[in-house]
């Protein structure tokens, strides 16, 4: 028997882990046992949305495994203690998995394999949510890349593995497992708002909408936070309902059938946005301490100010910035924030109100359904100035500009912030600019905003130059 250990890879799909454990029963001729265990020390860090969609690709991946004759069995306790004892009773050789890239994971996996040596249980583990491992890609000097750009145009040129087939049903073991549990076994409530569906059905449905005619629109669609320019994949890539190897297959068919210069230019845009993901893996896995800590050591600390009642403004989305309160107030209603305006919001964060990006990251990984820690703390780095191939200090997003540029008309951000669904769009774009009595009659009900931008934008540069020791 070989024992599959399900985590951030919840399909059957191009799944590299999985389709090893299928072939070593070939060759054993035995069959494949799947698991999931809910872990403890995992769900500490997870919020009621994130565990909800996760319950919910499960509950589709069992479907999966069900249809074939087989079921996902699920545990809950140590993987230390549940995955030898598994492997026990149903006399296991082996017990395979798909690496995750975080401190906090390889640390888990080192004791669970310790564990299973113990027990004479072999383990094996895959590497199966990126394309391309951590530190294949490297400077021509060894080194892991701490640069973006040079990364991705090695990425972009190395060969990609075709996506690993579903396992047969004969290969899998004829098992019946029980049900899942709700979500308030592990102390989490049913979140107030409407999740994406979950599976790997529902996630490959909105990549192929997204290839046949958005992907061709992508370069320029992406920025503008009203249209649907978007593939909306994120959540699937963090649960990995869908897989690395699959997605670049279907933009690869894309980029195929692309017919002008500018349709295979966003193509290949998109196609950097995976190996972004790739990127900022590779960063987590060579420094697990970018969690916590700054990536780029500055000469002395950032002064970050870290006022309580700025903090509060901006979590409310009432900060008087209208993109900004909208991008709050999405992420607060739908767990989702459109990826432009997350940097938008970012930005006045840690520099109009030079907070601390930990806030922040912590706020987002409570709200986001799609959180991932390397993406999410490379997205949250590299708005501070702190990260690797990072945002300049010096230089800072202007709410009011950015609005106007990528929410001409105000579409995306009356829709968020309803309080201004009468206000012209030339006046919400300068509503900083206006005088009180002008605001208050326009919309009595939105607040003035809270800090001037100008200001705090000189203030910002003048302290990470403190830090940087240039003054």
């Amino acid at each position: 028997m070989q024992l599959f250990w399900h985590r951030q890879d919840l399909r059957l799909h191009d799944n590299r882990g999985l389709a090893a454990a299928a072939d070593a029963a070939v060759d054993g001729d035995d069959e494949v046992l799947p698991v999931f265990v809910f872990d403890d020390d995992v769900l500490a860090h997870g919020s009621d949305r994130r565990v909800a969609f996760m319950l919910d690709a499960l509950a589709d991946l069992r479907a999966a495994y069900r249809e074939r004759g087989s079921d996902l069995l699920v545990r809950h306790g140590d993987p230390s203690g549940v995955l030898p004892d598994l492997a026990f009773d149903y006399d296991a050789e082996a017990v395979h998995w798909n690496a995750d890239y975080s401190g906090l994971a390889q640390e888990r996996d080192e004791v669970v394999a310790d564990a299973l040596s113990i027990a004479d249980v072999e383990t094996h583990q895959h590497h199966d949510a990126v394309i391309h491992e951590p530190g294949d890609i490297r400077t021509n000097a060894g080194n892991p890349y701490q640069v973006y750009t040079y990364f991705w145009k090695k990425w972009r040129d190395r060969d990609k593995p075709d996506p690993f087939d579903a396992p047969a049903a004969d290969r899998l073991a004829d098992v019946a497992g029980d049900d899942l549990p709700a979500i308030d076994a592990f102390g989490f409530d049913a979140p107030e708002i409407d999740l994406p569906e979950a599976g790997h059905d529902a996630a490959t449905a909105r990549l192929d909408d997204f290839c046949v005619a958005d992907v061709y629109d992508y370069a320029e669609g992406r920025e503008y936070p009203a249209r649907e320019g978007t593939a909306r994949i994120s959540q699937d890539f963090a649960y990995g309902t869908l897989g690395p190897r699959e997605a670049y297959a279907r933009t690869a068919e894309a980029l195929a059938a692309a017919e002008t210069d500018d349709d295979r230019e966003s193509v290949e845009e998109f196609q950097s946005q995976l190996a972004w993901r790739e990127f900022y893996t590779q960063v987590l896995y060579f420094n697990p301490e970018v969690v916590s800590e700054n990536y780029d050591d500055y000469e002395h600390p950032i002064p970050w100010r870290n006022n309580e009642a700025e903090i509060a403004a901006w979590k409310a989305g009432e900060t008087g910035y209208p993109i900004v309160d909208a991008g709050i107030r999405q992420l607060k209603c739908e767990g989702y924030v459109h990826n432009r305006v997350r940097m938008i919001v970012a930005s006045f964060l840690t520099k109009d109100l030079l907070t601390d990006w930990r806030v922040g990251y912590r706020y987002f990984r409570e709200h986001l359904v799609d959180h991932d820690t390397a993406n999410d703390n490379g997205g949250w780095q590299w708005a501070a100035s702190t990260g690797t191939d990072a945002q300049p200090y010096f230089r800072i997003f202007n709410p009011q500009t950015q609005g106007e540029k990528y929410d001409p008309d105000a579409d995306y951000v009356t829709a968020y912030v309803p309080e201004l669904a009468d206000v012209p769009a030339g006046k919400i774009h300068d509503w900083p600019d206006l005088d009180a009595a002008e605001r208050a009659d326009l919309a009595p009900n939105y607040p003035d905003p809270i800090v001037d931008h100008g200001e705090r934008r000189e203030a910002a540069i003048e302290a990470f130059e403190a830090a940087r020791g240039e003054k």
